[in-house]
């Protein structure tokens, strides 16, 4: 119980942190570009991690010697997610990306309800159809309201899809690979491996460019990589998939509520959101559907570690 208690409390840290990622990632956009955002976040979180477990548990750095197979796909999808989701927000909206990203939690839910025998039913079934629905509703409204920009918008529909497949498969290796190895272990050459991948398609005089405002922001992000993904280590566990991906799902409602409040107000650092009745309608049956299709039936408590 202690370490499922840890674990929702570690979900519960990593859906907050997610949920202002997306408004975060469209300001850095002003000033730096998407493998330049993204090659710094892996960067700055590997920096981090190897620095602490080279004085603390040097023994951790070993994995660089024969990195499982597994962790190596694992580490790719992570990578292209990285890149989907920010091309995501890039061309369209931190709201619109955040309810399209859910299709990553609900992919993961039915790969644990076929990979790793969680067992599924009407309620899955059933939310399976309303995050279609949702998803279509939520489309086409966006669509109508983003009517001259159409072909840029459907182009980062296409990116945030990648991304939540990708996240998916990342998830789905991350909860074999936990069995045999120390999360944060892991998690070493999965901030690593990418930071060699982006580099040669980073422009170092992007940086030079930025003021003290840009250089704080990379740094969120790249502490939100830190530990976003470090805690969504952990509590992959501590607790099934499923429960972590009821979680997850109710992020982009702090997206939602904070686009809301700024764009009431006259900012001007961030493209205001536009919201229909239809707009929310879809958002909500499309998140009502994810967590459905999440749910399961309470089980016999099970031994975790």
């Amino acid at each position: 119980m202690a370490g499922s208690f840890r674990g929702i409390l570690y979900a519960i840290i990593v859906a907050l942190l997610w949920g202002v990622l997306a408004i975060v990632l469209k300001v850095s956009l002003n000033e730096l570009t998407p493998t330049d955002i993204t090659w710094f976040r892996f960067f700055l979180a590997f920096v981090g991690l190897a620095g602490y477990y080279y004085f603390k548990k040097p023994h951790y750095l070993r994995i660089f010697r024969r990195p499982p197979w597994l962790l190596v796909v694992a580490t790719l999808c992570l990578a292209v997610n990285y890149y989907g989701f920010i091309e995501g927000v890039n061309l369209t909206s931190p709201s619109i990306a955040q309810v399209f990203i859910q299709l990553g939690p609900v992919l993961l839910a039915v790969a644990g309800f076929t990979l790793f025998h969680e067992k599924a039913g009407w309620r899955q079934s059933l939310g399976l159809v309303l995050v279609v629905t949702g998803l279509v509703v939520f489309y086409r409204e966006q669509l109508n309201l983003t009517a001259t920009q159409k072909s840029a918008w459907q182009a980062g529909i296409a990116w945030i899809i990648v991304a939540a497949v990708t996240w998916a498969v990342y998830s789905v290796l991350l909860k074999i690979l936990v069995l045999k190895h120390p999360p944060m272990q892991l998690n070493l050459v999965i901030f690593g491996l990418p930071v060699l991948l982006y580099l040669p398609f980073v422009n170092p005089a992007h940086f030079l460019h930025i003021g003290l405002s840009g250089w704080l922001i990379l740094l969120f992000l790249g502490l939100n990589t830190l530990f976003a993904y470090g805690l969504l280590s952990l509590a992959i566990q501590f607790v099934e998939a499923n429960k972590i991906s009821v979680i997850l799902v109710l992020n982009p409602l702090l997206t939602f509520a904070l686009m809301a409040l700024i764009s009431h107000t006259d900012a001007t650092w961030i493209k205001h959101e536009h919201y229909t009745l239809a707009t929310i309608m879809g958002a909500l049956i499309a998140l009502a559907g994810a967590i459905l299709t999440i749910l399961r039936k309470k089980q016999q408590p099970q031994k975790h570690g």
